[in-house]
C-alpha cells in the first residue's frame, strides 16, 4: 500500500534532443535548466539538487551542486516535437503516433461533409476573399489553432451561451475521426455571440493557417472549458484508465486533468503554482493507496514569455513544496518529478523546444541509483501500472525493480 506522486514541472528540460539539428533547427542549443540558472545566478533549488537535478544536467552551476544520493537519470522523447499534450500521454503510456502537419484549408470541405452527415448546420467562412473555416449551427468555428506551432492543431471554438459544451465535444470529435493533425481543441466561454466569435478571425503565414484569434474573442475569460482530442490517443490502454478500473484512486492536479482522460478518477483544475501544490499535499494526505499526478504550468507559460525571472520564481515555489511534499512520503511511497519537454525562454523564440527531461526519483531508505537515459516518457506510466500490479499501458518498459533490488 503506498502513494506514487508524479509531479511535472511542465517545460523543465536538461538539454536539447540529438536530433534537433534534423527536425527542429530552431532548438539546437536549447537546455531551460541550465539557462535560466546562467541567467538568473542567484537561484538556489535545494529540494531538486538533493533529488538529482544537476546529475540529470551533467554539470553544477553556482550553488546548485550535485548530490552522492540521488536516484536519477533523464528520458528522451518518444514523440514528435515538444508538445504538452503529446507529452503527457506519452507519461500516460501512449506509444506515439506521427501526425500530420496541414493546414486547415486543406481538409475543411472534408470536415464540412463530415459534420453535415453528423446532422449540423455548416457554412464555409473566411478571412477576406478565402473562406478558411467551418462555422457550425451558427455556435462554433472550426480552423487553425494560432497559438501553437502552426499545421499542427486545429481549434472548435464554441459559444457556450448557443451551445451546450459536450455538443461542442462532440463536434470536436467528428472533426478528430476525419483529421490527422496532433490535436483538435474543443472548448467554449460564456458570455462571446457568434458575432463576436466572428470578429476575432484572424490569419498567419500570408494566409495559410486561418482561425479565432482565442484571447480576442474572449472565451477564455468567462465559463470556459476544453477537452484536448489526440491523434492516435486510446485511453483505455493508458494508466489512468487501467488503475480505475481496478478500484485505485487517481488523482490529477492542474492542467494534466485538462488533457488526460481521467473518467475514473477525480480533477483539480487550476494553474497558479502554490494552489496546485497545495491541492496536492492535501491529496497525499488523503489517499493512502492511489495515484497522484501534479503538473505545474507556470513554469511553461514563463517560457512562452520568454520571462526567465519568472520561471525561476516559479522554480523556488516548486522547490519549497516539493520539500514539503518529501516529508509527507514515507515506507512505499514513491516520487517521481519530471517534466514533457523544453521551453528555453533564452534561445530566441517562444515556443517549446525539443529536450530530454529529468527523471528524479525519491523512496524513503532508495539511494545512489542512476538510470541513465530512457527512451520514453512511457516509462514513467509503465513504471505506475507495475507499482499498482495492473495490466502494463500501451508503451514503456518499468525501472521498478531497479529502485527495489
Amino acid at each position: 500500500m503506498g502513494r506514487f506522486v508524479v509531479v511535472v514541472l511542465d517545460s523543465f528540460g536538461v538539454g536539447a534532443m540529438d536530433d534537433v539539428a534534423l527536425v527542429r533547427p530552431q532548438d539546437v542549443g536549447a537546455n531551460t535548466c541550465k539557462h535560466i540558472m546562467q541567467k538568473v545566478s542567484e537561484l538556489r533549488l535545494p529540494t531538486l539538487c538533493q533529488l538529482g537535478l544537476m546529475n540529470a544536467l551533467g554539470e553544477e552551476i553556482g550553488e546548485n551542486h550535485f548530490s552522492s544520493t540521488a536516484v536519477y537519470g533523464v528520458a528522451e522523447l518518444m514523440h514528435i516535437g515538444a508538445d504538452s499534450f503529446y507529452g503527457h500521454q506519452e507519461i500516460m503510456g501512449t506509444l506515439p503516433q506521427e501526425p500530420l502537419l496541414q493546414p486547415f484549408r486543406d481538409v475543411k470541405e472534408e470536415v464540412a461533409a463530415a459534420l453535415t452527415r453528423a446532422g449540423y448546420r455548416v457554412s464555409l467562412v473566411g478571412v477576406g476573399e478565402q473562406t478558411q473555416l467551418v462555422a457550425v449551427n451558427d455556435s462554433a468555428v472550426v480552423g487553425d489553432n494560432l497559438e501553437t506551432d502552426l499545421g499542427q492543431v486545429y481549434n472548435v471554438s464554441g459559444c457556450l451561451d448557443a451551445m451546450s459544451y459536450e455538443e461542442i465535444v462532440q463536434i470536436g470529435r467528428v472533426v478528430r475521426s476525419v483529421v490527422k493533425v496532433s490535436r483538435v481543441i474543443a472548448f467554449g466561454g460564456e458570455g462571446v455571440s457568434f458575432e463576436q466569435l466572428m470578429e476575432a478571425k484572424s490569419s498567419k503565414a500570408d494566409g495559410l493557417y486561418t482561425g479565432i484569434d482565442t484571447p480576442k474573442s474572449g472565451l477564455y475569460e468567462q465559463g470556459y472549458r476544453v477537452t484536448h482530442l489526440g491523434y492516435g490517443v486510446d485511453p483505455s490502454v493508458q494508466v489512468p484508465t487501467l488503475l480505475g478500473l481496478k478500484g485505485i484512486e487517481v488523482s490529477f492536479i492542474g492542467k494534466v486533468g485538462d488533457i488526460v482522460d481521467n473518467r475514473e478518477g477525480r480533477a483539480f483544475p487550476g494553474v497558479e503554482t502554490e494552489a496546485l501544490f497545495e491541492e496536492c499535499l492535501n491529496e497525499v494526505q488523503r489517499i493512502g493507496h492511489g495515484f497522484i499526478c501534479l503538473n505545474i504550468q507556470e513554469t511553461d507559460l514563463a517560457g512562452h514569455a520568454e520571462n526567465a525571472e519568472r520561471y525561476a520564481d516559479r522554480l523556488q515555489v516548486s522547490d519549497r513544496y516539493l520539500g514539503k511534499l518529501l516529508m509527507m512520503l514515507h515506507g512505499d511511497d514513491l516520487l517521481i518529478v519530471t517534466a514533457d519537454h523544453g521551453n528555453d525562454p533564452t534561445i530566441g523564440h517562444s515556443h517549446h523546444t525539443r529536450e530530454r527531461v529529468p527523471i528524479l526519483i525519491y523512496k524513503e531508505g532508495v539511494q545512489g541509483i542512476k538510470l541513465g537515459c530512457l527512451p520514453t516518457l512511457s516509462d514513467i506510466g509503465a513504471s505506475v501500472a507495475d507499482y499498482f500490479r495492473v495490466e502494463r499501458p500501451e508503451n514503456g518498459h518499468s525501472f521498478l525493480t531497479k529502485l527495489l533490488n
